[in-house]
């Protein structure tokens, strides 16, 4: 039966999801059971193309991603795939109408980091972002408002805000890697192999007003995804924090991590903020 295959397919993308992320799935458990299993079927739709092009260096990654896509395209059209997670991303880009130009744009910013290296504008840096990260919050909202197009409405510039925050907050945390290993540097007019500390600083500020306006977002969310998006986003705000504090030579020359224990104690102090309605 294929409700067998499709439990199946939603396991695959909760195993995928606990298995790159430790933060994210930590978050995803304060969601509703019942947009849970949603979120993670986002979360693996995107962690695979995001790994096509950034860890599998010994193959034609334009070739993979050229046959994920095509894959993609058939899942949707014909509601299944023989890929566990493209079968599970598209039962929930059905059952909550998300938008072609949503997953496209996605889709469009991994293609750039085939090739593109360095961003040198403003306008490169914001559509890149776009795709990479706010589009990954906007088919979350989807699934957050349960196809509610007014809340979704309502909601949308908030969420985008915080998707580029938390994207820029990993951009910063992976600048070792980005540079060294990917060759790539996202933030236009910057020096990243010899960062200095205005320029840390003057990101950080960037991020802080990201943050600041996802947080409002974060407020008026649903009661089934508030709790879950407030875990995410204290996490991301408490990484943002220590990267503040470290010297921007450290920074560039180390991943900045945030301990398991702190992260489990982010989980209980939002949750104890959540049920006293400290939000």
């Amino acid at each position: 039966m294929k409700t067998i295959f499709d439990t199946v397919s939603n396991k695959c993308s909760k195993v995928v999801t606990e298995s790159y992320s430790t933060s994210f799935t930590l978050a995803s458990k304060m969601l509703s059971p019942s947009i849970r299993k949603d979120v993670y079927n986002i979360y693996g739709f995107v962690r695979f193309a995001d790994e096509i092009v950034d860890s599998f260096h010994d193959y034609d990654k334009r070739l993979l991603l050229d046959n994920f896509e095509a894959e993609l395209n058939s899942a949707i059209a014909n509601r299944i795939s023989l890929n566990p997670i493209l079968n599970a991303f598209q039962h929930t880009v059905h059952k909550y109408s998300i938008g072609q130009e949503l997953y496209m744009a996605f889709l469009r910013s991994m293609r750039l980091d085939l090739d593109k290296k360095v961003y040198l504008t403003q306008e490169e840096y914001k559509d890149y972002i776009y795709g990479s990260a706010d589009v990954v919050g906007l088919m979350c909202l989807k699934v957050f408002v349960k196809g509610n197009q007014e809340k979704y409405d309502e909601l949308k510039d908030y969420a985008m805000s915080l998707g580029s925050a938390f994207q820029k907050v990993n951009f910063l945390r992976d600048l070792k890697a980005d540079t060294e290993d990917l060759d790539r540097s996202y933030f236009p007019n910057t020096d990243l192999r010899q960062l200095h500390e205005e320029d840390k600083l003057r990101i950080i500020r960037e991020i802080e007003a990201d943050f600041a306006k996802g947080y409002e977002g974060v407020k008026r969310l649903p009661a089934e995804a508030r709790l879950g998006v407030y875990t995410a986003y204290r996490y991301y705000h408490k990484l943002l924090k220590k990267l503040k504090r470290t010297p921007s030579l450290k920074i560039k020359s180390t991943r900045i991590r945030v301990p398991n224990y702190q992260k489990f104690g982010v989980l209980a102090t939002s949750y104890f903020s959540h049920r006293l309605n400290l939000l």
